[in-house]
């Protein structure tokens, strides 16, 4: 079946992929510089023609698992293709405006329009402790600074007009003052007077991501996102998810199709379903108790179960004031729901941590892909590898021609920046 409109698709890139027990695989890689991996992994997805790859971020060491900085990491990755587009992330929480605004701005330049800024809240308790803080802001001062910071950073980019930038050198302008202006902006958090000091992009100004899933975080998205990544574990509920998004945005006073729902895709692809299945289970196989306990806890608001049997319920918990609000109801409900012990509801989230999941052929993929786009569940998917190289490797080489093959995916790139990719 075609469509004339088409899938966005981003990677979801992590150091040694998804699953919690990736960095175990006998085919993982430990040893390479970590840029490296990625610059490979990065290339191929630009190879099969993705919209993005999308780098998340903490501030605080998380699962014992080290991370680059992503903005550094971007512009290296800037240097090295030509058409993708980069998406990282920067917390409201714990960064100023001004900063956050002049690094996009300066990696939408290297990169010629295709940069992406994920605004996150800082959901990882854990980065107070890295900032002077003994405790983590609160969930609704996280939302109120986010909306300003936003509100900040958008206004230094559109400091510069289009044209703002001349270069007469016969006429001794560098630049014309009529389309330079300052931002003057004061605020509870905020006091900026600008203008930013890097002039507007090819793209106007780079791409707003947002990922939040709590009430708070989804009026944010709908109000100033134009992708919004989320966690959903069903057809029914993204579908849920969507429609609400469409009517928060039309409240907002936007056009619906001014914001990408792209819905995390975890798959696990084979050749057959039962190399898909020895895949999964070798991963599984991997996972230590620790780890998934570890995991598990992270996910339902930085929680210690560890006191807790493994072959007995999930404990009723208190509500997360600090952490993933959204997340910790999905994996409530999901426990509640099929009454998992907690070991089976930190195996069940070890690869997808709680996003679609989906485990067969690249024509089993590519089918529930297909419905969630068509049934007004997804724009696109942000696409989870169990483990790198081989999992994103398997997706581009067997899921993304079958793609290619319904319509449903470019086979080329008809533009240059995210926003042209993205269709906004």
């Amino acid at each position: 079946m075609s469509s004339t409109k088409q899938l966005s698709i981003a990677a979801f890139m992590m150091r040694h992929g998804h699953h919690v027990a990736a960095w175990r695989h006998p085919q993982t890689d430990l040893e390479s510089n970590p840029f490296k991996v990625f610059r490979q992994q990065v290339q191929s997805a630009e190879r099969a023609c993705l919209d993005a790859v999308f780098f998340a971020d903490s501030l605080a060491l998380t699962g014992g698992v080290p991370a680059l900085e992503p903005l550094t990491l971007l512009s290296a990755l800037a240097a090295s293709t030509e058409k993708i587009g980069l998406i990282g992330t920067a917390t409201t929480t714990y960064n100023e405006p001004y900063t956050v605004a002049r690094q996009f701005a300066s990696l939408d330049q290297i990169s010629e329009g295709r940069a992406g800024w994920n605004l996150v809240t800082s959901d990882n308790a854990a980065e107070a402790a890295n900032f002077g803080r003994d405790q983590h802001v609160a969930h609704a001062a996280r939302y109120e600074r986010a909306r300003e910071f936003h509100q900040v950073v958008t206004g230094l980019w559109d400091s510069w007009e289009d044209g703002a930038l001349i270069n007469d050198k016969d006429g001794g302008r560098l630049v014309d003052p009529a389309k330079l202006r300052k931002l003057n902006h004061r605020g509870p958090h905020f006091a900026v007077a600008g203008p930013l000091n890097v002039s507007r992009s090819p793209q106007g100004r780079p791409v707003v991501v947002q990922a939040g899933g709590s009430e708070a975080g989804r009026d944010l998205a709908a109000a100033t996102a134009e992708v919004v990544f989320t966690a959903q574990p069903s057809l029914a509920k993204a579908q849920d998810f969507y429609r609400d998004m469409t009517r928060r945005v039309v409240a907002h006073g936007r056009s619906p199709e001014s914001l990408k729902v792209m819905p995390g895709l975890f798959a696990v692809v084979g050749r057959s379903q039962g190399e898909a299945d020895d895949k999964f289970g070798e991963l599984q196989r991997l996972i230590e108790p620790k780890a998934g306990l570890a995991l598990l806890g992270r996910m339902i608001g930085n929680f210690d179960l560890s006191g807790y049997p493994l072959d007995g319920p999930l404990p009723d918990l208190p509500q997360t004031q600090d952490g993933q609000r959204s997340r910790q109801q999905l994996l409530t409900d999901l426990a509640q729901g099929e009454n998992l012990t907690i070991r089976q509801l930190y195996e069940r989230i070890a690869g997808g941590r709680g996003h679609f999941t989906v485990v067969g052929t690249a024509q089993a993929v590519a089918d529930q892909m297909q419905a969630w786009f068509e049934q007004e569940a997804a724009d696109g998917f942000n696409f989870m590898a169990p483990a790198l190289p081989g999992g994103l490797d398997d997706f581009l080489s067997l899921v993304v021609p079958e793609l290619q093959r319904r319509g449903l995916f470019r086979t080329a790139y008809h533009g240059t920046t995210l926003r042209e990719h993205l269709g906004l």
